[in-house]
């Protein structure tokens, strides 16, 4: 089994042979909920691409504790980048799509306000809503033993999301009319960003259709069948990270 990561600060990535005190809420979570103990190996991490990986070797009270840095460990930021403009789904769907976005290797998510979505984040609900995705990133990180998490932005208008697509490598907006092209015979570029567009339950409106091609995005459709706005984006993006090279 895989070592447990937690997160750290960067300025605690101590070099190998230095002593790490993992203390705060993680600390507290390695000790009193995953009860690790003296010679169990972990990885710290500072969700950034940086970390270290080694023993613990020592336990101080329910909320401290202490690693010897063994090795130092590094997720570079990949040459063509994966990011899904997300939008904004009913209920606690968003955090599911945001949680296996990452468990699959998506680098970036993008909330979308489009113009048939019925959640809208305004205000006070709109930020802890923000919060929530971010914190599900974080989470889903962890436990899929990722160094680098997904940067989850703050939401975007329609008009905004054009902007991101006009300066992505290709631009993909999901779409299942009979006039989308495959999106599994999609030519991907080898380097930039890959910005993928999914759209909320009711789809993506001609009016936004007609922007998002200004912007350079076509339509592309995963298949025959219409999956769910907080799983279509999952889907496509191991499509596009298994083909891309990134799972090899």
């Amino acid at each position: 089994m895989t070592a447990p990561v937690f997160v750290v600060e960067t300025a605690q990535l101590a070099p190998v042979g230095a002593v790490v005190a993992l203390g705060g809420a993680e600390g507290r979570h390695a000790v009193a909920v995953k009860r690790l103990t003296v010679g169990e190996t972990v990885v710290l991490t500072d969700g950034a691409g940086a970390g270290v990986s080694g023993p613990v070797v020592g336990v101080v009270g329910k909320d401290v504790l202490e690693v010897r840095v063994a090795e130092l460990l590094a997720e570079p930021e990949p040459e063509l980048r994966l990011v899904v403009v997300q939008a904004l789904p009913k209920g606690d769907r968003g955090e599911l799509a945001v949680e296996l976005m990452t468990e699959v290797g998506v680098d970036e998510v993008v909330p979308w306000a489009a113009s048939r979505c019925v959640t809208q984040w305004r205000g006070d609900r709109g930020l802890k809503a923000l919060g929530k995705w971010r914190a599900t990133a974080r989470e889903a990180g962890k436990q899929s033993r990722r160094l680098r998490f997904p940067v989850v932005r703050g939401a975007m208008s329609t008009r905004q999301v054009g902007e991101l697509l006009a300066g992505a490598a290709l631009g993909a907006v999901l779409h299942e009319e009979g006039f989308s092209q495959p999106l599994a015979t999609a030519a991907l570029p080898e380097r930039g960003e890959l910005v993928l567009v999914v759209g909320p339950e009711g789809g993506v409106s001609p009016d936004e259709l007609a922007r998002f091609a200004e912007a350079g995005a076509a339509p592309y459709r995963l298949g025959s069948s219409v999956l769910r706005t907080s799983t279509a984006g999952v889907a496509a993006g191991a499509l596009l990270l298994g083909r891309s090279g990134r799972w090899n």
